[in-house]
């Protein structure tokens, strides 16, 4: 399945302006173009004091960037947001059904819906959280749900990202660059307010605490100031009122977690780390870890510590169980599917393989534990060397990718150095899962700023936009 069509998210196909897009566009037609460069110069400039940025690796590591941000915002109508937002908790509640079915009964895996090595031997799944329960038995208290738009307007689901999803600070500070640079053109929308986030994410960290706690203390567990998005944690540590610590901040002592303050050590219950599994805890998982506190797994095993998101969440965002997400709903909801897959070859199934090497040109085959785009081939984009080198790489490997058709991502308006232009978008909301499944409505609308380019990532030159979505 090949989904050639370009879905523009302002215009028809007859060039007419969508009517969620008219006031705007209205708007902008009588914006002159020194006028729009005069803005973007101004958020960037905005963005450079904040301390706005992301950091770099590789052969570039230390250097911080921004993140482009673009002045034209993405624009959802109240409908389809609803229907957006029906099947976001839909498919949230059931991976969460899994994660917990998986570390206990593991019912769908005798039941035969997913093959149990596909699970059990996956690279994510921890045997160390077999038999532990967790607060409320949820695991991903907040999920990142990548979504494109393709054909004639349908969504689909790319990705879920279940272990430390990131970018909720730029959506975040993204609706407040759009109300200082441009007030007036939010008198002619009723966009749905984003700036809850912080007050529900911490209410929803609350809401997982142990049990018996009754006034949980809350930290935001950073790798320190050097991670790629350590302006994220320093942000929503400040945006909820609670400490931003790192690994050496805290120690275990009696199954307890406390932090280290000027006013002694104080216990804390709720972690939200932005930390991978294998540096939580130098004593169970990396020896080599400096990242994390001795001792944590067991006082989070004992039930004395909540952390978010459950250690061992990860299996549930990997690339080669993404495609029996679908099955799961239908297992543990007994609904069909809201929001559909991306159709996906799993190349380590001979027949998948076959037609994947077949078609190498035409497809996009990623790395199943691989994320920010890279370990990945966009074969239509992609040279005749690139792809024989990934084809070799492939018959090596095939257990370690999957492969999916080249969706023409819906484009939307872009102010770019020549002008107005159309560029491909995707969109990741933020679902939050604690005494309810709730999302903000909107999320961060990522784009690719290089015309004809499908990869929208900020570290492969990707920006970002506002996401209004309209009340109803």
């Amino acid at each position: 399945m090949t989904i050639k069509q370009f879905y523009n998210e302002m215009t028809d196909e007859a060039g007419r302006v969508r009517p969620h897009y008219a006031a705007y566009a209205s708007w902008l037609s009588e914006m002159p173009e020194e006028r729009l460069v005069q803005k973007r110069a101004e958020a960037d400039a905005l963005f450079h004091r904040h301390g706005i940025t992301f950091a770099v690796y590789g052969e570039n590591a230390g250097i911080e960037r921004l993140i482009p941000f673009d002045i034209i915002p993405r624009i959802i109508p109240a409908d389809e947001w609803q229907t957006l937002a029906a099947g976001l908790r839909q498919r949230v509640k059931a991976l969460n059904l899994f994660i917990r079915d998986i570390y206990h009964e593991q019912d769908i895996l005798r039941a035969g819906h997913i093959p149990a090595e596909q699970v059990l031997n996956n690279a994510q799944y921890r045997k160390v959280m077999q038999g532990v329960d967790v607060a409320r038995d949820l695991y991903a208290h907040i999920a990142g749900v990548d979504i494109v738009r393709a054909g004639k307007g349908e969504y689909y689901v790319l990705e879920d990202n279940l272990r430390v999803p990131s970018g909720v600070s730029y959506m975040l500070e993204n609706r407040k660059m759009m109300m200082r640079l441009f007030p007036r053109v939010f008198s002619r929308y009723r966009v749905a307010p984003v700036d809850r986030y912080p007050d529900m994410l911490l209410n929803t960290l609350r809401s997982v605490a142990p049990t018996g706690v009754v006034d949980p203390t809350v930290v935001v567990m950073t790798p320190g100031a050097y991670n790629s998005a350590y302006f994220e944690h320093a942000f929503l540590a400040q945006q909820m009122g609670v400490e931003l610590v790192e690994g050496q901040d805290m120690f275990v002592q009696d199954e307890q977690v406390f932090m280290r303050t000027t006013r002694g050590p104080q216990r804390v219950d709720v972690i939200y780390r932005r930390i991978d599994d294998d540096f939580l805890d130098p004593t169970a998982f990396r020896k080599d870890s400096v990242l994390g506190v001795p001792g944590l797994l067991q006082a989070y095993r004992a039930g004395r510590v909540t952390l978010s998101n459950a250690i061992g969440s990860g299996v549930a965002d990997d690339k080669s169980i993404y495609p029996y997400v679908p099955e799961m709903i239908r297992f543990y909801l007994g609904e069909e599917p809201i929001l559909h897959n991306v159709p996906t070859y799993m190349c380590r199934k001979p027949d998948d393989l076959s037609y994947v090497l077949d078609h190498l040109a035409e497809l996009v085959v990623k790395e199943v534990h691989g994320a920010g785009g890279y370990g990945m081939l966009v074969g239509p984009a992609a040279s005749k060397a690139e792809v024989e080198a990934f084809r070799a790489i492939l018959v090596a490997h095939p257990e370690r990718y999957i492969a999916q058709p080249t969706l023409a991502l819906s484009a939307c308006p872009t102010f770019v150095d020549a002008g107005i232009a159309p560029r491909h978008i995707d969109l990741r909301p933020f679902v939050l899962s604690g005494e309810e499944v709730q999302l903000i409505p909107g999320g961060l609308t990522r784009v690719a700023l290089r015309e004809g380019s499908l990869v929208v990532n900020s570290s492969q030159g990707g920006g970002t936009k506002d996401t209004w979505v309209l009340e109803a």
